[in-house]
């Protein structure tokens, strides 16, 4: 089981979503991701524990927006944005990769480096976005070339 809660201050916490059945390598990917966007708001995460059977990650709202739609180019597969972290630029998408199962997602949010074309790109930080069914995966470039 896992449960998010949002933190309401002076160690107050809310219970505002709940899943049953949910296996150990989605809790562990969602662990890993610092955002988690639901229903147009962006939560941060600020810490997670285990208590007994269940796993909780404790989230403060991080900024609300509309909803957007969900990514239909990813279904039947876990859609991972690898995203260059550039508040100007919105973000830009680099390379969308179509994955088989969670701990292929965690592989990729769960390292520091990534290579992605021909240069060496340091992670910044990974959000699942419910409203769109992706994760996305924020790098900057390290000036690292690997053509060299």
């Amino acid at each position: 089981m896992l449960e998010y809660r949002l933190w309401k201050g002076n160690e107050q916490y809310e219970a505002i979503y709940h899943f049953d059945r949910i296996d150990y390598e989605q809790v562990f990917s969602r662990r890993e991701c610092e955002f988690f966007v639901k229903e147009g708001i962006t939560y941060k995460q600020v810490s997670s524990a285990k208590e007994e059977e269940m796993f909780i990650i404790y989230v403060e709202i991080f900024e609300e927006a509309a909803p957007e739609e969900i990514d239909l180019s990813g279904k039947g597969s876990m859609k991972l944005e690898i995203r260059e972290y550039n508040p100007l630029r919105d973000h830009p998408v680099m390379e969308s990769l179509y994955l088989d199962n969670h701990m292929q997602v965690l592989g990729y949010i769960g390292s520091t480096f990534t290579y992605f074309h021909g240069k060496e790109w340091k992670r910044d930080s990974a959000e699942i976005d419910e409203d769109r069914m992706v994760y996305a995966l924020y790098v900057t470039a390290t000036g690292l070339d690997t053509y060299t």
